[in-house]
């Protein structure tokens, strides 16, 4: 729903989720429009990704609130690593901001934080924070953040394949063991379901090389609103999509 025109406040949303009883167990959102909204306030991009923060906070208390147990943000893709130097660099600064200035309200609030992605290209400062956060927050349950930084899925995928390759090689595993279970269980996301609902704000209809495999009979929302004005209302919206269709994995209704 484009701002300006809603009629319902965020409790009235959370109640008609509440009310419809299924919602998602898992929701994946692509992050997207963070550019697009710094460049029509004439701002710099950075401007747009520390804007984009506050969402990331609202989303979280949202998918707390409607009782969400695992939610991933595709927050750093590896193409982004060629993106102009001094963005890279804010983008990481951003990160140690986050962690610092989050960490102790995502600890309170029962959040389990995971960093997934190829970490060892981060910088040493941002490394540490991501260490800070995960290690405080390892033991919580109450909502389950995926953080996909530095994150390919084709590349999550070729990771898995020679893993699965060494293990055959070196005799711990028969060519014909190798199944779907295998192979999801050598991916970032092992022990984590796949997501329900996949939500990709801005308007764009693409995937972005995000969660291929994990993907495969997710439900999708294509938000029209650019990040930085992404609200738990219209995570709500989201929900509400989908408690709306039929689920069917490929098979026929009855």
């Amino acid at each position: 729903m484009l701002k300006g025109v809603r009629t319902q406040s965020p409790a009235e949303l959370l109640a008609q989720v509440r009310a419809h009883g299924r919602v998602p167990r898992h929701i994946a959102i692509i992050m997207d429009g963070n550019g697009r909204w710094a460049r029509e306030r004439f701002m710099p991009r950075t401007f747009g990704h520390r804007s984009g923060m506050t969402s990331v906070r609202d989303v979280i208390e949202g998918s707390i609130e409607a009782g969400i147990e695992y939610l991933s943000l595709f927050a750093f893709s590896q193409e982004n690593w060629d993106r102009p130097a001094d963005e890279v660099g804010a983008l990481m600064s951003l990160l140690e901001e986050y962690v610092e200035r989050e960490a102790d309200e995502l600890h309170s609030a029962g959040v389990c934080v995971r960093v997934l992605g190829d970490l060892t290209r981060l910088t040493a400062a941002a490394g540490e924070a991501v260490g800070r956060v995960t290690g405080r927050t390892a033991r919580n349950d109450r909502l389950i953040l995926n953080l996909f930084i530095s994150y390919g899925s084709r590349d999550e995928i070729v990771r898995a394949a020679r893993a699965l390759a060494t293990d055959v090689v070196e005799g711990r595993l028969a060519v014909d063991d190798i199944d779907a279970d295998r192979l999801g269980a050598r991916l970032y996301t092992a022990g984590c379901p796949d997501p329900d609902l996949l939500v990709r704000t801005s308007g764009e209809q693409r995937i972005s090389n995000f969660l291929l495999w994990q993907l495969a009979y997710s439900e999708l929302y294509l938000s029209p609103v650019l990040w930085p004005d992404f609200t738990r209302s219209d995570l709500y919206d989201a929900i509400l999509s989908f408690q709306a269709r039929e689920r069917r994995f490929g098979r026929v209704s009855v």
